[in-house]
């Protein structure tokens, strides 16, 4: 498999990185995962976005969602042959969220962006997506959350979204080649219960299920602190660990 990071902003967009979005290709099946505000303009610059063959929203906060709405408009309006819908799969709700933020009242076009996106409602368990195999989990966020497994021929990425500490995503990152951790929190701050885990809590959590990879992703700047949150997860994990940062590839 091949992740590109598209954006990794946590909350808003930073000077240097739009909000989350993750690009994973595996036997020419690309998938998007999360479509934070700003993304679209990244994600041209790794690939076309007509040729995307789903994608996935693991909750309808605006900085995971919000470039559906740029989407539809690209999709809808770019000249040449009308694209059938894409798969886009999401959270209860997550068609009526889409639309509503959209507001595309007064278009001539279908009000339910059913011309664009073929929507589809998550649930807790596996589904395949190509050649891919997602498993999806609720995870403890204020709002309905699934956190992530990709398995492609034998690889693996665990993808945490937003979450605090959660039985969940020990399930989902369990011997995993890649767990891509939100650390939007630093120890010692406040850091309520149930919405997102600290440098440490990532590293605790790659240690105990035997990831081979953490990358932190979700940092919200100017809150945090890149330098404290990578010496945080250092000190719990003794495995590589590194800050994503928008472009980055891993292939794995």
């Amino acid at each position: 498999m091949k992740l590109t990071v598209i954006g990794c902003a946590g909350s808003f967009p930073a000077p240097d990185t739009p909000c989350s979005a993750y690009l994973v290709e595996a036997g020419g099946y690309r998938l998007l995962i999360d479509f934070g505000t700003g993304s679209l303009g990244e994600l041209q610059r790794h690939l076309d976005p007509h040729l995307l063959d789903a994608i996935v929203i693991t909750h309808l906060h605006p900085d995971h969602f919000f470039d559906t709405c740029g989407y539809a408009v690209m999709r809808r309006y770019s000249p040449g042959e009308q694209q059938d819908p894409i798969p886009l799969y999401g959270p209860v709700g997550v068609s009526d969220r889409i639309v509503a933020a959209y507001g595309g009242q007064g278009e001539l076009c279908n009000p339910s962006l059913r011309d664009v996106y073929d929507f589809r409602e998550l649930h807790s368990g596996s589904f395949e997506l190509g050649p891919l195999t997602i498993t999806v989990e609720q995870v403890a966020h204020p709002v309905e959350t699934y956190g992530m497994r990709v398995e492609h021929a034998g690889s693996s990425l665990a993808y945490s979204s937003d979450t605090g500490p959660c039985e969940a995503l020990e399930t989902l990152a369990a011997h995993c080649d890649v767990l891509l951790a939100e650390a939007s929190y630093l120890e010692g701050r406040e850091n309520p219960k149930d919405v997102h885990l600290t440098g440490k809590e990532a590293g605790d959590y790659a240690t105990k299920t035997g990831a081979a990879r953490l990358l932190l992703t979700h940092l919200v700047e100017p809150w945090g602190s890149k330098s404290a949150t990578l010496a945080e997860a250092r000190a719990a994990y003794t495995g590589p660990v590194e800050l994503v940062e928008p472009g980055q590839v891993y292939e794995f």
